[in-house]
C-alpha cells in the first residue's frame, strides 16, 4: 500500500477486548500495515454496536474523515451506511472490512435481521471499496450485493510451536475455539459428542460465554443432560499461557459454525499441526485447504475423510453426521495419522500476517 502512495491511513474498530478471529485479524493487520511504513491512526470506537445510537454515529463519522483513507470493520459501518456515504462525498477514501455479513448472526429475530440486510447493502454499496479474509466471503457478498470489486485480504497465523497433544495421556483431546453462539453451535457438538459416549475422549470448549448468555446456558444443560459434565470442559474465553496450555494439549480442532466466512482459528490449528473437521459450505473450507491443492469434492465438502486435507468438512448442523466422522477419527489409527501429518505439512505453507496486509 505504500507503494501505491498510501503513507497515512485511519483503521476503525470496536473497542472490546473480546478474543474473537475478528479482532486478531484488526490487530495483526494495524501492526504489519505500519511495518509497511504505513502511519496507521488507530481508532477504537465504544458503543453497543452494530446498533448505534447518534452519539456513536457521530464518533464514526469523525474517526472516517480523520484521515484521507481509512479501513473500517464491517460491524460499525453495516448498520452507518448514512454515516459511510457522507465520508465518501466528502472526498474520504472508507474501504469496509467485513468480516462476516452482520444480518448473518444467528438468533437475530426477523425484523433484525431485514434492517441489517438492509442497512448493510446500502454501507457496502457506499464504500469506496470492500475486502473480505476469503474468497468465500468475498463471493457470498458480491452475489449478495451485486457489488464486483470485493477484494480479498486471507487471515496470516503466527508460527507456532507444534501441539504435543494427548502423546502421554493417551487420551485423544477435542477443541473448539469460538464464542458460545448459535451461529457458533457448539449444541451441535455436544449431541455428537454424546453419541461418542463409549469412546476414549475429552473436549475443551473454548471461548466467551457472555455475547449470548442465554446460549451458553443452554450449552451447558446440554452437557449435563447427556450425562458429560466431567469430559467436556466449557472455560470460557481464554488468552495467553492458559490458551497457549489448551492448543498444546489438543489433538484435533472441530469447528462447527453454521456460518464462518474463513475461520482463523482453523490456520490457528494447522500451524500446530492439528488437523481440524470444519463445516461444509462455509469459508473455513477454504481456510482447511489454505496451503494445499486440493479436489473439488473437497473443497464443496462433499468428499468424506481424506488424507488429502488436513482434517474434513462435514454437513453443519447434523450432530450425526459429526459424530460419524469423529468415531472414525477415534477409531482409526490410520486416518488420525494421516491427518496429522498432512497438518503438520501445511505448517510451513500458512501465510503471515505482512501477506494480508499487503493484500
Amino acid at each position: 500500500m505504500a507503494a501505491a502512495g498510501i503513507s497515512q491511513l485511519g483503521f476503525v474498530t470496536w473497542d472490546r477486548d473480546t478474543p474473537t478471529g475478528g479482532t486478531v485479524y484488526d490487530q495483526n493487520l494495524v501492526t504489519e500495515l505500519r511495518a509497511l511504513g504505513i502511519d496507521v491512526q488507530l481508532h477504537r470506537l465504544a458503543g453497543p454496536w452494530p446498533e448505534a445510537d447518534a452519539s456513536t454515529q457521530a464518533n464514526l463519522a469523525r474517526a472516517l474523515r480523520a484521515q484521507p483513507a481509512c479501513l473500517v470493520d464491517g460491524i460499525l459501518a453495516g448498520t452507518s451506511p448514512e454515516v459511510v456515504d457522507a465520508a465518501v462525498e466528502s472526498g474520504h477514501a472508507v474501504t469496509l472490512v467485513v468480516h462476516l455479513p452482520i444480518s448473518d448472526e444467528l438468533g437475530l429475530d426477523p425484523a433484525r435481521r431485514e434492517r441489517y440486510a438492509t442497512l448493510e447493502a446500502q454501507a457496502v454499496r457506499a464504500a469506496s471499496g470492500v475486502v473480505c479474509p476469503s474468497h468465500w466471503g468475498a463471493a457470498e457478498l458480491r452475489q449478495r450485493y451485486g457489488r464486483s470489486d470485493v477484494g480479498v485480504a486471507i487471515p496470516g497465523v503466527t508460527p507456532a510451536p507444534t501441539a504435543q497433544g494427548s502423546q502421554h495421556s493417551g487420551i485423544p483431546r477435542l477443541l473448539t475455539l469460538a464464542s458460545l453462539t448459535p451461529t457458533k453451535d457448539q449444541v451441535t457438538l455436544v449431541r455428537a459428542l454424546a453419541q461418542l459416549a463409549d469412546l476414549a475422549w475429552l473436549a475443551d470448549l473454548v471461548g466467551l460465554d457472555l455475547a449470548d448468555q442465554g446460549y451458553a446456558a443452554q450449552v451447558r444443560r446440554e452437557v449435563a443432560d447427556v450425562g458429560l459434565a466431567d469430559r467436556i470442559r466449557i472455560t470460557g474465553a481464554l488468552t495467553g499461557a492458559a490458551l497457549d496450555q489448551r492448543w498444546d494439549a489438543a489433538d484435533l480442532l472441530i469447528l462447527p459454525s453454521r456460518v464462518e466466512t474463513f475461520g482463523l482459528v482453523v490456520i490457528e490449528a494447522l500451524a500446530r499441526g492439528i488437523p481440524a473437521i470444519v463445516s461444509a459450505g462455509t469459508g473455513a473450507v477454504e481456510a482447511l485447504q489454505l496451503g494445499a491443492t486440493v479436489s473439488t469434492d473437497a473443497i464443496q465438502g462433499t468428499a468424506g475423510p481424506t488424507d488429502t486435507l488436513p482434517g474434513t468438512a462435514v454437513p453443519p448442523g447434523e450432530p450425526t453426521a459429526l459424530a460419524a466422522v469423529l468415531r472414525r477419527w477415534l477409531t482409526e489409527p490410520t486416518l488420525r495419522r494421516a491427518w496429522h501429518q498432512s497438518a503438520l505439512a501445511r505448517r510451513g505453507n500458512l501465510p503471515g500476517s505482512q501477506r494480508t496486509a499487503e493484500a
